[in-house]
């Protein structure tokens, strides 16, 4: 079993941005910056956009949270929107989700300039993904394909198993895992809760991406031997073990399929971090005008 490091990856490549954002600034006078909206006070939220703000700072970015209440309105927060969309100083925009009930969050994602959307999920860059056209990838999907990139792992013609159907991660990493590149060149099967007999569609996989939001969803009884396994689910609950009074899990039953496994991301410490990078990377594309000119 060999682990996908997730932590010396992403700390590799944010060198990398770091140095690309240095002469960004020298070139231009200006920081690539990205602006964050958090709305409400759920608990994980908080801590991821805390999470991509303290990245920004250590890769040389400009960084800005707008944190509203949870009792904003859908037409308040969608003109806050457009405000930032015309900002020139701003490169990147995200809403993170999930938003309050009373708030569309489709209606959000498309308000979202696509040319600012560095979380890749405007209908726009997701359509453009899927034709294989310059376009933001979405976060999580691109830091798998980056992960995979950096250990070298050629994926051509392999069987890649997706567990999960969100347009966050599953549908998209299906799509870039079929796509004519390296990672790329798979077979897809794209499967889900309803999916009949899934523990057989999973034990044909030479890839199991797991990213249907259960914990230990995927257990040893279903990964064959010498699989590759991407974690992408990231599971909290309460404990009264860790300084932070909550425990994060993977959809993967780490403990018992990692020896099977060739390859194997942990929870924490495999995909979460690469979703951040993938994040970092849209916003310098987005600063330097390199996808959308």
């Amino acid at each position: 079993m060999n682990l996908l490091d997730g932590k010396l990856v992403s700390s590799e490549i944010k060198e990398d941005i770091k140095q690309e954002a240095a002469a960004f600034l020298a070139e231009t006078g200006r920081k690539p910056h990205l602006v964050a909206i958090l709305v409400g006070n759920d608990g994980a939220s908080e801590t991821y956009v805390a999470s991509k703000m303290r990245n920004c700072e250590l890769v040389g970015f400009e960084s800005t949270n707008i944190h509203f209440d949870a009792s904003i309105s859908e037409d308040e927060l969608l003109t806050k929107v457009k405000e930032l969309n015309a900002d020139d100083s701003v490169d990147g925009l995200i809403v993170q989700l999930p938003l309050p009930k009373h708030i569309d969050p489709e209606r959000v994602t498309e308000a979202i300039d696509y040319r600012k959307d560095v979380d890749g999920f405007h209908p726009v860059n997701l359509g453009r993904m899927q034709r294989n056209l310059p376009c933001f990838i979405p976060a999580t999907p691109y830091g798998v394909l980056l992960m995979l990139a950096h250990y070298g792992i050629d994926t051509s013609g392999m069987h890649a198993v997706v567990v999960g159907r969100s347009n966050i991660v599953g549908s998209p990493m299906s799509i870039l895992l079929a796509r004519n590149s390296n990672p790329g060149n798979c077979t897809v099967t794209l499967t889900h809760s309803r999916t009949r007999n899934i523990k057989e569609e999973v034990l044909r996989a030479d890839i199991v991406v797991a990213a249907i939001g259960k914990k230990h969803f995927i257990t040893a009884d279903m990964v064959r031997e010498g699989a590759i396994v991407i974690d992408v689910g990231i599971n909290r609950e309460v404990s009264e073990a860790t300084k932070s009074g909550y425990k994060l899990y993977g959809d993967v039953d780490f403990e018992n399929v990692a020896p099977k496994s060739s390859w194997i991301t942990p929870v924490p410490g495999g995909v979460g971090l690469m979703t951040i990078v993938g994040l970092l990377k849209n916003t310098l594309e987005a600063a330097k005008g390199t996808i959308y000119p």
